[in-house]
């Protein structure tokens, strides 16, 4: 069994970590949840017409996947490699004082350490630990990392399961150990990162509200829940932005203003009241769920398409904004170039048919 545990391959190419460093490009590496895991993975999403995005998937894309395409001279999310191991493979290695590498396996870029179903514990312990190991592979590049950042986006796991309770408490002594406990794992994995690599710059990333989603538009139409589920997540968010203005190294990215500056949010009443966006003069997107690029969540609801292509535009905006870093803008005009050959009439056929 110990001869299997130190054996066992965890997909990485050897000349991975041996590759010359771009003089220009920033060092970015992500940790998060299925909202940060790149769409194109075939390793964890293994079918082509099932999950994240239907017979769209191949021009589905996740924000890092934007970002990449975008500008990826500029930010270097690292290599695209199939590269993991299994949970309990990665935990019992590090039990024996081996390197545990990344878990779960996926397919996504060598930084990316955000995957699917994660929640704030998987941030600093368990099997699927992100932070210690993206450290641990940080550690192996150090001088890559003095000029790095760290995008840290994750709690919808452990927030969205409780718009019931917002909706009629938001004072609730479970809110507030939710946002005790996630607050206290983000700000750890800040403290670690920040251990090994004190120049490393840190954006942290708000969450956005679940009864935006489409799919919960029939649900907590008053006045009072509304007002009650916005009290409860500016709580929570409050936190996180806490953490970002208690270091210069940090800075903190505002999903939901963002979200509510595009498509805006409900009634004060609680009814949907959302608007469409246009980008560009022929592509409209809609807060409605869908799979064609239109709509700006999946049919598995996740951020669809032209969603996340805006977010990496944002999200470019704020790291130059806040860390002064030599990026360039992504302008209207290229994400129109980017996102027009994607949207077509009529999705590709799906593989046989």
């Amino acid at each position: 069994m110990l001869l299997t545990l130190t054996l066992w391959s965890d997909g990485m190419p050897p000349e991975t970590l041996r590759r010359p460093a771009s003089s220009r490009a920033i060092p970015l590496a992500v940790l998060g949840d299925s909202n940060s895991h790149s769409y194109q993975d075939h390793a964890w999403f293994p079918a082509a017409t099932t999950e994240r995005g239907g017979a769209w998937r191949s021009r589905t894309f996740q924000w890092t996947e934007v970002l990449d395409r975008l500008r990826g001279q500029e930010l270097d999310l690292g290599p695209w490699v199939r590269w993991g191991r299994p949970g309990v493979v990665a935990q019992a290695r590090e039990w024996l004082g081996l390197s545990a590498g990344r878990a779960p396996k996926k397919e996504d870029y060598l930084y990316n350490f955000a995957n699917s179903g994660a929640a704030c514990k998987n941030l600093m312990g368990g099997r699927f630990r992100q932070a210690p190991r993206l450290v641990e592979l940080m550690n192996e590049e150090g001088a890559r990392w003095l000029r790095g950042v760290v995008v840290i986006r994750i709690g919808l796991n452990d927030w969205g399961g409780l718009l019931d309770l917002q909706a009629s408490d938001p004072a609730a002594a479970e809110l507030r150990a939710a946002t005790a406990y996630c607050a206290g794992e983000i700000g750890a994995a800040v403290t670690l990162i920040h251990a090994a690599h004190p120049s490393t710059r840190i954006l942290l990333v708000g969450i956005g509200n679940e009864a935006d989603d489409p799919a919960n538009f029939d649900r907590w139409q008053s006045a009072a829940e509304t007002t009650n589920i916005r009290t409860a997540l500016d709580g929570f968010n409050a936190a996180i932005r806490r953490l970002a203005e208690s270091d210069p190294r940090l800075a903190y990215f505002d999903d939901l203003a963002w979200f509510q500056a595009r498509w805006g949010s409900r009634s004060a009443d609680g009814k949907p009241d959302y608007k469409t966006v246009a980008i560009g003069p022929t592509l409209r997107v809609a807060n409605t769920i869908g799979d064609d690029p239109r709509n700006a969540v999946l049919a598995d609801h996740h951020p669809g398409l032209a969603w996340n292509a805006l977010w990496a535009q944002a999200l470019v905006a704020r790291l130059r904004e806040e860390f002064g870093l030599p990026l360039t803008l992504v302008g209207d005009e290229e994400l129109v170039r980017f996102l027009e050959p994607l949207v077509l009439e009529n999705p590709p056929k799906a593989p046989g048919s």
